[in-house]
């Protein structure tokens, strides 16, 4: 018996080692899981499996319903919109619409009007008004959509509309909406709502689609109003009742032509999820009218995106710097490319400010967040303790252009999650936004440099543990 294991483990380790030095994508990401292999025995292998492969070189990309991403996208190239492309003013900022333009195939729209939701009490409160008056149809797609008083709240609007006539259409993650199936997910489509699930966790795909997650916060209604930001259905937005109290998260409301690219995200994620025949028509992609002043561009960038989108986007607006950066991010674990854009800039006299949660709902993410911090700190990057729960994915350059969507500033955003982002070149909005994150910045903790090097080396152990494996998160 222990022949025929050490025969096993022999076979398992030497697959792993070869797709690793054969396929890995980045040193330091290899060289961690070449040591997790070793460090765990046979768990290795499989963390390395299930988590680790890189499967753009592997089945994942080659499943037909990815093939059929693929191809609308191809498809999508030559699919004409109702919507006349924003010109640019600045240079730096052009070459950032045509970089997002490139490898999503969106372009900048002006005439819009947004509505910046701090909180979820806010977007919530918009988002049933919307709802409240939708007149064709309800589009709406998440990442976690769980029971609780929001959803009951969405259950009875839903109920009411589809007995008014109005379509409604849901998509969600498998794996963040987990709780979000049998008798619960059974209510809804009982009364009528077309509800899919992402990449469903089904034996036989389960181990080619398990670490690529849809963490898209997206809801169009009418096809001339669309909602975009970090902000889930779920009550730790509005109830107390949770270790972290209230979750704090920005969200934008968004009127005029650029609700047609928050759209045809989503309808290119419900065809894929329902495999329905695609919304594209004049139905559900309306001419929308002028509404305000403001132009948005919409990133989105996926595990089946032939450039990392969202992680180009965050560098290419770092690079682009002048004066200041301002960064409020839950879970702050850059590469080494991002890293090293954000230390370029502090090093060329841009000002930094970096927001995060002083708590946190994953000690490893926190951990290995922190582990960042003392070189940061050293080469004089601020960066701000929030006392409660900030969720917000938010990044502002010069007070002139800035990103706000469900892009964490993590490995798995940059390459394993289906992500989208607002850009907004609108130095109006900006400057709302700048105002509050300004707040935060003056009421919360700034870390003290000598201080914080000082920590005891019992801390230091654990962040240099959750640094290793930052790679893998």
């Amino acid at each position: 018996m222990n022949t025929v294991l050490f025969i096993a483990y022999l076979i398992v380790t030497l697959w792993a080692f070869g797709s690793i030095v054969l396929h890995g994508s980045r040193p330091t990401k290899s060289l961690s899981w070449l040591l997790t292999i070793v460090a765990l025995p046979f768990g290795g292998p499989v963390l390395y499996y299930l988590f680790g492969v890189n499967r753009r070189k592997f089945r994942f990309f080659r499943l037909r319903q990815t093939e059929k991403r693929k191809l609308y996208d191809e498809t999508y190239k030559n699919i004409s919109t109702n919507e006349e492309e924003a010109k640019i003013a600045t240079e730096n900022h052009s070459k950032l619409a045509r970089l997002i333009k490139s490898n999503t195939y969106f372009s900048p729209y002006s005439g819009n009007e947004i509505t910046v939701l701090d909180n979820g009490l806010e977007t919530f409160d918009a988002i049933f008004k919307a709802v409240e008056n939708a007149k064709k149809f309800i589009h709406l797609q998440y990442y976690i959509f769980e029971q609780g008083e929001l959803t009951d709240k969405f259950y009875e609007l839903f109920k009411k509309k589809i007995a008014e006539g109005v379509e409604i259409r849901l998509i969600y993650d498998s794996v963040g909406s987990f709780a979000f199936r049998g008798k619960i997910m059974k209510r809804f489509r009982s009364i009528g709502v077309k509800a899919y699930p992402m990449m469903p966790l089904r034996f036989g795909s389960l181990l080619f689609t398990l670490n690529y997650r849809n963490h898209r916060k997206l809801l169009v209604i009418d096809g001339t109003t669309g909602f975009i930001g970090g902000i889930n259905v779920t009550d730790k937005y509005i109830s107390k009742e949770n270790p972290l109290g209230i979750w704090k998260d920005i969200h934008i409301k968004v009127e005029g032509p650029a609700v047609d690219s928050i759209h045809r995200v989503f309808i290119k994620d419900y065809h894929f999820a329902s495999k329905e025949e695609l919304l594209i028509n004049n139905k559900y992609l309306p001419k929308n009218e002028i509404k305000g002043e403001s132009t948005i561009q919409i990133v989105t960038s996926g595990p089946d995106s032939k450039q990392p989108a969202v992680m180009q986007q965050y560098v290419a607006m770092i690079n682009s710097a002048k004066k200041t950066i301002s960064i409020a991010n839950p879970y702050f674990i850059p590469g080494t490319t991002v890293l090293q854009a954000i230390k370029i800039a502090a090093l060329s006299g841009v000002k930094i400010n970096i927001l995060v949660p002083k708590k946190s709902d994953s000690l490893m993410a926190k951990y290995s967040m922190f582990s960042r911090f003392e070189e940061l700190l050293a080469i004089g990057v601020n960066i701000i303790l929030r006392d409660d729960f900030s969720h917000s994915k938010l990044l502002i350059i010069d007070n002139e252009i800035a990103s706000v969507g469900s892009g964490n500033f993590d490995y798995r955003s940059f390459e394993h999650n289906f992500e989208a982002n607002a850009l907004i070149y609108d130095p109006k909005v900006i400057k709302y936004i700048c105002t509050e994150f300004d707040t935060y910045c003056t009421d919360n903790e700034c870390l003290d440099y000598e201080r914080f090097k000082n920590r005891s080396i019992v801390t230091k152990f654990i962040e240099g543990l959750a640094k290793f494996f930052s790679p893998l998160l």
